[in-house]
């Protein structure tokens, strides 16, 4: 019986945890978008489970009236989203502010962001009748840039399409 060894060159950690990742021959492969996915889907997991069992209080009536009677929030947010606005992870922070602190804020999270669509159509009305939001000129100018960009792809599209197509003639 003979035995061969073969002497490996010493593989630094991150090496080898590259190449379990992005091998074919592990019983499931995991690939790169597998260690984005997992441990954001376990994290998501485990905070609905908590969300589900430690719910903050809400609002039973559906009348809208906050439940710690916080009526002072305009004060109080208004330096924070100046202060968000201003930063470098606005959209993170953005966020955090509608989903977490605004109806912290409005003293129940049934103020806040829901989810599915009835719920959001209900948000954004009741947001534009305490706020005022459409007739702010950042939001006008957003939406002008919207349809603008909208109208600029279809016409990019137009344009590439026809450019595709070739004459050909039958002799």
């Amino acid at each position: 019986m003979t035995a061969i060894l073969e002497r490996r060159e010493s593989e630094s950690l991150w090496g080898r945890f590259c190449n379990w990742i992005t091998s074919t021959e592990n019983r499931l492969y995991i690939g790169w978008f597998g260690v984005l996915m997992i441990p954001t889907l376990l994290t998501a997991t485990s905070v609905f489970i908590i969300a589900f069992i430690a719910a903050p209080p809400v609002d039973i009536d559906g009348i809208r009236e906050p439940v710690l009677d916080l009526y002072f929030t305009e004060t109080i947010l208004f330096p924070l989203v100046t202060w968000v606005v201003s930063g470098s992870l606005v959209s993170v922070w953005l966020r955090l502010l509608f989903f977490l602190i605004y109806p912290i804020g409005q003293g129940s999270f049934s103020d806040g962001m829901p989810l599915g669509i009835s719920g959001t159509f209900n948000f954004m009305i009741v947001f534009q009748a305490e706020h005022n939001i459409l007739m702010h000129p950042f939001h006008m100018l957003g939406v002008a840039g919207v349809f603008g960009g909208s109208l600029f792809s279809a016409m990019h599209g137009s344009l590439v399409t026809s450019s595709l197509i070739r004459e050909t003639t039958r002799k």
